[in-house]
C-alpha cells in the first residue's frame, strides 16, 4: 500500500509541522471476528492400562514437554514383578551352585581324578544356569519399564485445557488423560467466501486497540489460507504477537482487506473539535484558515498509527497546518 500522505517541513508559520494531502487507494477493510487457538492441541495419553492413582495437574496450568502429569498403575504388573524376584532368587541360587561345582570339579580334573568330560557337562550346566538368571532379569526390567511408563507425560510445552479422567478412573493403553495446547497462540480467521478472492498469505489485519486496552492498533499477517470452505466461509490463521497467554476460545474483531478504494487520510493531531464539530487549519495565501471536516472512522496504517479518514472538507493538494 502507498503512502497515505506526506510530511513537509515548511509550513505556514515558523515551526508549524505542515502536511500535503494526497489522495490514494487504501485498503476497504471489512470487520470480522477471529478466535484465539493454540497451533496444536494435543492428548496426554497412557501407555499402559490400568488405574489412574495420581493426577498433578489441572486446568489451566502450564505444562513442559516430559513433565508427568499422571500416574496409571496395573497392580497385576506389581504382582509380576514380585514373581519375577522370586523366581531370580532361585535362579541365583542354581547359578552359584553351578559355579561351585565347576569350580570343585576343575580342580579334580587338573588333578587327574575325574575325566574332562565331567568338566564339560558342568561348564555346559554353569552356562545354563547364568542365562536363565539373564533371561528373568531381563523380563523383570520389561516390566518395571511398563511401570514406569505408567506415568502420563506431557507431548508438549503448553497449557492443560481439560482434564480427561479423575483419580481413580480406569484406563485403557492410548486413552487421552488431559488435552494440552502448545502455547503459540495464532488467530483464526472465518471469512465469507465472497471476499476469499481477496486473501492471501501475507496480508496484513489490524486490531484496534480497545481490544487489548489499548490506544493503539496491533497489526498481524496471515500466515495460512485453508483451501477447504467450511459452510460458506473461508478458514485462515494469522499470526499476531501478544493476543493472548491463557484463554483459548477468546474471540476478537479484526479488519481485513477485501479490496481498494480512495481515500483521505490523516492523523488525528490535525483535526480539532469545537462544539461538535470537526476542523482543519488549511495553508492558504492569506494565511491559516479553518474548515469543517466529515470525520470518517479511525484507519490507523503503518504510517499512521492514529489515522482517520476525512470523507469532505478537503481535497489533493490541500495543505494542512497542525495547531
Amino acid at each position: 500500500m502507498a503512502t497515505i500522505v506526506s510530511l513537509l517541513s515548511s509550513g505556514a508559520s515558523a515551526g508549524a509541522e505542515t502536511l500535503t494531502v494526497k489522495q490514494l487507494s487504501i485498503a476497504d477493510e471489512k470487520a470480522v471476528f477471529a478466535t484465539v487457538e493454540s497451533i496444536s492441541v494435543v492428548p496426554a495419553r497412557s501407555r499402559i492400562g490400568g488405574t489412574v492413582a495420581q493426577l498433578h495437574v489441572r486446568e489451566g496450568d502450564a505444562a513442559t514437554r516430559g513433565q508427568a502429569i499422571a500416574v496409571v498403575v496395573d497392580e497385576k504388573l506389581v504382582l509380576q514383578v514380585k514373581s519375577l524376584d522370586a523366581q531370580i532368587e532361585a535362579l541365583q541360587a542354581q547359578a552359584g551352585q553351578a559355579q561351585t561345582d565347576f569350580d570343585r570339579i576343575e580342580g579334580l580334573v587338573d588333578r587327574g581324578t575325574l575325566p574332562r568330560t565331567r568338566l564339560e557337562e558342568a561348564r555346559t550346566a554353569l552356562n545354563v544356569a547364568q542365562n536363565n538368571l539373564r533371561s528373568k532379569t531381563a523380563e523383570r526390567g520389561v516390566i518395571r519399564q511398563q511401570q514406569m511408563e505408567g506415568q502420563v507425560l506431557a507431548p508438549q510445552d503448553g497449557r492443560v485445557l481439560k482434564r480427561v479422567v479423575a483419580v481413580g478412573s480406569v484406563v485403557l493403553p492410548g486413552d487421552p488423560v488431559a488435552t494440552v495446547a502448545q502455547q503459540d497462540f495464532k488467530l483464526r480467521l472465518r471469512i465469507p467466501e465472497e471476499h476469499a478472492r481477496f486473501l492471501k498469505a501475507g496480508d496484513r489485519i489490524r486490531l484496534d486497540g480497545s481490544e487489548f486496552d489499548e490506544h493503539t492498533a496491533r497489526w498481524g499477517v496471515i500466515d495460512l489460507v485453508y483451501p477447504q470452505i467450511e459452510e460458506g466461509r473461508v478458514i485462515a490463521d494469522a499470526k499476531v504477537e501478544g493476543i493472548g497467554e491463557y484463554f483459548v476460545g477468546d474471540r476478537r474483531r479484526i479488519w481485513i482487506a477485501s479490496g481498494e478504494r480512495a481515500a483521505f487520510v490523516i492523523p488525528s493531531s490535525y483535526v480539532t473539535t469545537r462544539f461538535g464539530i470537526d476542523y482543519v487549519q488549511l495553508h492558504q495565501a492569506a494565511g491559516t484558515i479553518s474548515v469543517p471536516v466529515q470525520r470518517g472512522r479511525d484507519h490507523p496504517t503503518p504510517s499512521f498509527s492514529d489515522g482517520v479518514e476525512i470523507l469532505s472538507g478537503i481535497r489533493s493538494g490541500d495543505v494542512l497546518v497542525k495547531r
